[in-house]
């Protein structure tokens, strides 16, 4: 059964049967391929900012009920745009792939438009951070992405793919798996790519002279439930009920969601302790809690456990969070917390490290290794002989990424040589046999037997351009 029916207006026909519609097929489906395939790649490698970002659109659109599954709304678009994109990088479902994105496209044309327009959200996030581009230039791309979508709707099927129709859903089953050890990891552990202002072996932190003055600064407060901001001449005293939540630089009021411009602010009761917290010598562990409501109380052993092993070794110890001074001090009498806790915007934690909570540790200001929490081995945390510098050896994300990367590519490269090897044998075979038959005169029985063979085989060809058409 089709699922696409489509029939060829007669134009069409002469555009099909024309000698460079090959090469157009061809030239689209590398172009349009490549853009998918860039695209869910830079999303599954990164399902915390997938989760994000749909977070951020849920909350623009007034669709918050949405808010609980924006990490599997993240996993499935990542999956979906490499999947679909490798599918018409490769010739596979030439009508459904083509088809299903022109979909996608019919939602995501009108909604960059919008966001063009409107600039509700400062980056869209199609390519996650691995590459930022404003709002117009998202809609102008995806404005070329639709008439060639269209063109391969019309066109894709006459061309032939590289691997033959039977065996296009393993070529699905081996994307799904590549995708999922990437998106695994990206969520578990951290992104095996970190496109981020701060990766393994970077400084953390902004350079002192690009910090903004007092004066440009407006630091937020709460009383009685209610938020108000305040310039740095009327801060509240300490001993009023207002309780410090947060700072951010006049006229930044969309910050969330961007790239990072701003230096990185610490906040102990509204006082900056960011040089005290971020030394530049020595070893300093870090907690990162994003949110700090949704942290699990069961972290608290294997956090308190970290802490004492990183005393005794010397380290500096603190936690950084994005909360009310009230949260904070909760999280102090729940964890029996024997660091210091200090407040941070919530979107710099994020772009430090991925999970709630995560783990940095730094070494004379350099980011050494970061991790989630969850995913530090339970051996090595107990191993008292342990350096923390190596805590996080067992997680190599280069050589995942190769492995994983090589894995998929010979995965493909073995389905190719099972499905077309017998393709390839067949066709020297019938070579072989026409040299032979022009050597010899041909008998009537032989005669019967070629045109047999010669019937098999146009039966056989159609037999497979037939099955192509079932590509739904």
């Amino acid at each position: 059964m089709k699922l696409f029916k489509f029939k060829m207006p007669q134009w069409g026909e002469a555009v099909a049967e024309s000698k460079w519609n090959t090469v157009i097929v061809w030239v689209l489906r590398v172009l349009v391929g490549l853009t998918f395939i860039y695209s869910g790649f830079a999303k599954a490698i990164d399902p915390w900012g997938g989760m994000y970002k749909f977070t951020e659109y849920f909350n623009v659109l007034g669709m918050d009920q949405l808010v609980p599954a924006a990490l599997a709304f993240a996993f499935m678009l990542a999956a979906f745009e490499f999947m679909m994109g490798l599918f018409v990088l490769l010739g596979c479902y030439r009508r459904s792939a083509p088809v299903l994105l022109l979909c996608l496209m019919a939602v995501m044309l009108p909604l960059t438009l919008w966001l063009a327009i409107t600039d509700a959200v400062p980056d869209c996030g199609c390519f996650g951070d691995a590459t930022h581009m404003t709002n117009w230039a998202t809609f102008f791309k995806n404005l070329l992405i639709v008439p060639a979508l269209i063109y391969l709707v019309m066109f894709n099927k006459r061309v032939h793919g590289i691997f033959g129709p039977a065996v296009n859903w393993v070529v699905g089953v081996i994307a799904l798996a590549y995708m999922g050890v990437i998106a695994y990891n990206g969520y578990f552990k951290q992104p095996l790519i970190d496109y981020r202002p701060y990766p393994v072996g970077a400084k953390l932190g902004v350079e002192p002279e690009s910090q903004p003055a007092d004066d440009e600064y407006v630091f937020i407060y709460e009383k009685d439930g209610e938020q108000q901001e305040f310039s740095i001449d009327s801060v509240p005293d300490d001993d009023s009920e207002w309780q410090f939540v947060d700072r951010r630089v006049k006229g930044d009021e969309q910050r969330r969601g961007r790239v990072l411009e701003q230096p990185l602010a610490i906040f102990d009761h509204g006082a900056d302790v960011t040089e005290e917290v971020l030394t530049t010598e020595g070893d300093v562990l870090l907690y990162l809690f994003p949110d700090l409501p949704g942290v699990n109380i069961a972290y608290t052993f294997v956090i308190n456990n970290l802490t004492e092993k990183a005393k005794k070794q010397g380290a500096q110890v603190a936690a950084l969070a994005s909360a009310t001074e009230r949260e904070m001090d909760e999280w102090r009498d729940i964890s029996m917390a024997d660091y210091e806790t200090y407040n941070m915007d919530d979107t710099d934690l994020k772009m430090i490290a991925r999970g709630n909570p995560a783990v940095v540790f730094m070494h004379d200001g350099k980011i050494v290794w970061k991790r989630t929490l969850a995913s530090l081995n339970p051996e090595r945390l107990r191993d008292d002989n342990m350096p923390l510098a190596q805590l996080s050896d067992d997680f190599n994300p280069k050589a995942i990424l190769k492995h994983a990367g090589w894995l998929f590519l010979l995965a493909l490269l073995a389905l190719l040589v099972i499905n077309r090897t017998h393709v390839l044998v067949g066709s020297l075979w019938r070579k072989l046999r026409g040299k032979e038959e022009a050597a010899e005169p041909s008998t009537p029985s032989e005669n019967s037997e070629n045109s047999e063979n010669s019937e098999y085989s146009e039966t056989s060809e159609n037999s497979e351009s037939s099955e192509s058409d079932e590509d739904a």
